[in-house]
């Protein structure tokens, strides 16, 4: 196992000093409390900026596209105006990732 930070999206996938194993997913659960939010503006091509401002963690980025998987595949590039995405909420992350 690495030794990857517990935000890391890579925290579950091994690797040797050569190369890194095929990536481990890091589900999140759908709560029926996340928020829902439509990216405007200020977030396009910024899912770092929106971690930063709601978890104070712009390494939490990947949690939008865990949590999304159907509407967001292309890391940052469909991270557009006008797409509508689920956030998890903080206390969530906290408890499955383990931070």
């Amino acid at each position: 196992m690495a030794n990857y930070d517990s935000t890391s999206p890579y925290f579950l996938t091994g690797y040797n000093q050569f190369y890194l194993d095929v990536m481990v997913d890091r589900p999140l659960p759908k709560e029926s409390d996340d928020l829902s939010f439509s990216i405007n503006l200020t977030y396009q091509y910024r899912p770092d900026l929106l971690a930063h401002d709601l978890y104070s963690d712009a390494r939490l980025w990947w949690v939008f596209y865990q949590r999304n998987p159907n509407t967001l595949t292309k890391p940052p590039v469909d991270f557009v105006i006008g797409t509508t995405i689920y956030l998890p909420k903080i206390t969530t992350l906290k408890s499955v990732l383990g931070f």
